[in-house]
């Protein structure tokens, strides 16, 4: 009599541009966290601060940007505390920035572990972004004893309610950073040049985005071209609800989330099209 066998995993090579198994993404949820706890671990296993790195670099380029872009330029904050006002977008572009570097280059360095071990490929860009997470929470609890301070201290600021749509923000910079990271990824494997446009393009980016300036100090004719950056409204929306100041619209942050949904979802489907393949040109 013959026993039929039957398999627990079955990998077979699909083509199909939209054959994406969330559920198998999520069956190596333990995977992810492994993942990201290797990455905190390993980062600063052999540093003499750890985590305290956390604190000194948004602490020292807070210092910079007051100095430059405060006191040298004397660039509007909408009569928010410098201090708070460069933190805040610090806060936001770290995470983002690092983010999406790191995760443009998910295939060339995790080329050795992909070529051997089988596992859905989206965990590698996903534990990128959810390890960053614990970088953001370092110091967005630094941006929150400033708030606090120039809050019930000094009484120079009046955060409102829209402080609750921070996880939503947050949610929308995740996303953003990872659609983005993994089409550079995607095509990195082929046009290796690329990474070095990203670099350049990053840096451009900020100064693109209202990290160190608010919408408000921008002349009206080009407004227009600020606002059409997706990041715009996420900016504008954080500092709004912390600060009580900037010339927040809820439509930017509408756009802002269309925009950021188009992107990772270009994103997952180019990535699931040449992970099949990117081995043979990484």
């Amino acid at each position: 009599m013959k026993i039929e066998q039957q398999w627990t995993e079955e990998i077979k090579s699909n083509d199909s541009l939209f054959s994406i198994n969330f559920k198998e993404v999520w069956q190596y949820r333990d995977l992810l966290m492994m993942l990201v706890k290797k990455e905190y671990i390993t980062f600063y296993k052999q540093t003499i601060l750890g985590p305290i790195w956390f604190f000194v670099q948004p602490i020292l380029t807070t210092l910079i940007y007051v100095l430059l872009f405060g006191q040298i330029a004397k660039l509007s904050t909408d009569g928010s505390p410098q201090i708070a006002f460069y933190l805040s977008g610090i806060t936001l572009w770290n995470y983002f920035s690092e983010s999406l570097t790191r995760t443009a280059s998910v295939f060339k360095d995790n080329a050795a572990v992909m070529g051997k071990v089988y596992f859905p490929r989206l965990i590698m860009p996903l534990s990128i972004v959810v390890s960053g997470l614990m970088k953001f929470a370092i110091q967005f609890a630094l941006f929150i004893c400033v708030i606090l301070y120039f809050t019930f201290v000094k009484g120079l600021i009046h955060p409102n309610v829209w402080i609750l749509a921070t996880p939503f923000l947050l949610l929308l910079m995740a996303c953003f950073s990872l659609g983005m990271g993994m089409i550079f990824s995607s095509l990195t494997t082929k046009y290796k040049d690329l990474v070095f446009l990203l670099t350049f393009g990053i840096q451009l980016l900020m100064y693109a985005s209202p990290v160190v300036y608010s919408v408000s100090s921008i002349p009206e004719k080009y407004k227009w071209i600020l606002i059409s950056n997706p990041l715009t409204g996420i900016f504008e929306c954080f500092r709004y609800g912390f600060l009580g100041t900037g010339s927040f619209e809820p439509y930017s942050l509408i756009m802002s989330t269309v925009v950021t949904l188009i992107i990772l979802a270009i994103g997952v489907l180019i990535f699931n099209k040449v992970e099949k393949s990117f081995m043979d040109t990484v």
